[in-house]
C-alpha cells in the first residue's frame, strides 16, 4: 500500500511538472450581416439589421444601439409583386433607439402583407454584398382544440397554476411549430424551447403543458414556466417551416449550452445566403386567450 502511494504521488509530480500555460491570440474577425426577418399571415414583413459582435466583446446599451445597421437596401417579393422595405425607428428606455424595415407607406402598390400557403423571398444589399433567403407561411395545421389550466404541481405556490394545451396534429410528418405567450399586458415572448416537431404526436389528439415564454436578456426565473390566478394569458402558436424550424432548434441549443463545459458544441443553421447570419421564417398564427380566475 505504501509503495502504490509513493508511486501516486510521484504521478502527480510528473504530470504537474509538464504543465506549462497556453495562450491563445484570437484574431480580428470583420463583423457579419445578422438578419432577423419575418412575415406572418395577415401581417407586414419586418427585418432587423444589425452587425455581429466578437465572441469575447462586452456588451452594453451604447454597444447595441451602434450595431444596427442603417444604410442596407432591403427587398422582399411574394412572387408577384417586389417591394423596397424602409426603415423606422422604435424609440426605447434610457434614450436608446430600435430600428427596423417594413413597409413603406409612401410605396403603398408594391406592398403586401402574408398570406397562407405561400412562398417569399428576401434581398439584402449592404456593403457592397447581397444577401438572401428564401421561406414560406404554410397553413395552420397544428390546430388548436382549447387552453386551459390547472394547478401547479405540489411544491409551487397556491397561485401558480400551470398552461395547458389540446392540440390535434394531423397524420403525416412535417408539421413544425413555434409558441409563444404573452401574460396580461407584457410582449409575447417565446419559451426556452420553442420549437416542436410532430415526431411522437403525429396524428393524434394531445394534452400538453405550455411554459411561460420569458425575455432571454437577463436570468431564468424560478417557477418561470408557471402563470399566476388572475393572469390573462394569450397563446401564439404558429406552423413554420423546415428551415425556421431548423434555425431555433439549433439557436435554442445553444442557448441552454452557455458556459455548460460539458456540452457538444452546435452550429447554428441558418437560411442566409451570402454569409451572413440569422434567419428569413414565416408564421402561420392563430392565437387563443384565457382569464384565469383569482
Amino acid at each position: 500500500m505504501k509503495l502504490r502511494f509513493v508511486f501516486f504521488q510521484l504521478t502527480l509530480v510528473f504530470v504537474s511538472s509538464c504543465e506549462k500555460p497556453v495562450s491563445f491570440k484570437l484574431e480580428e474577425v470583420t463583423p457579419k450581416l445578422v438578419v432577423e426577418a419575418t412575415i406572418e399571415n395577415g401581417q407586414p414583413p419586418v427585418v432587423f439589421l444589425s452587425r455581429s459582435q466578437a465572441f469575447f466583446s462586452t456588451i452594453n446599451p451604447d454597444i447595441l444601439a451602434n450595431s444596427f445597421v442603417h444604410d442596407a437596401v432591403v427587398y422582399v417579393s411574394n412572387g408577384t409583386l417586389l417591394h423596397k422595405l424602409k426603415e423606422y425607428t422604435i424609440p426605447a428606455s434610457g434614450g436608446y433607439n430600435f430600428y427596423y424595415y417594413s413597409v413603406d407607406s409612401a410605396d403603398l402598390p408594391t406592398a403586401f402583407i402574408g398570406e397562407l400557403n405561400k412562398n417569399y423571398s428576401l434581398r439584402i444589399v449592404w456593403e457592397g454584398k447581397e444577401y438572401t433567403a428564401l421561406t414560406r407561411i404554410p397553413g395552420i395545421t397544428r390546430r388548436i382544440d382549447s387552453v386551459y389550466w390547472k394547478p401547479a404541481p405540489a411544491g409551487n405556490p397556491p397561485e401558480k397554476v400551470s398552461l395547458m394545451l389540446k392540440a390535434y396534429d394531423p397524420p403525416g410528418f412535417g408539421d413544425y411549430v413555434r409558441y409563444f405567450t404573452r401574460r396580461n399586458n407584457e410582449l409575447f415572448y417565446p419559451g426556452l424551447n420553442s420549437v416542436y416537431d410532430d415526431q411522437v404526436i403525429d396524428g393524434s389528439v394531445y394534452d400538453v403543458q405550455v411554459e411561460r415564454g420569458i425575455p432571454r436578456n437577463g436570468d431564468v426565473p424560478e417557477g418561470y414556466s408557471f402563470f399566476e390566478k388572475g393572469d390573462t394569458v394569450t397563446l401564439k402558436l404558429c406552423n413554420i417551416d423546415k428551415a425556421t424550424f431548423d434555425f431555433w432548434r439549433t439557436m435554442e441549443f445553444t442557448y441552454a449550452s452557455v458556459g455548460n463545459p460539458f456540452s457538444s458544441p452546435t452550429k447554428v443553421i441558418s437560411n442566409i445566403n451570402g454569409g451572413g447570419l440569422g434567419y428569413f421564417g414565416g408564421y402561420a398564427a392563430q392565437y387563443r386567450t384565457l382569464i384565469i380566475p383569482q
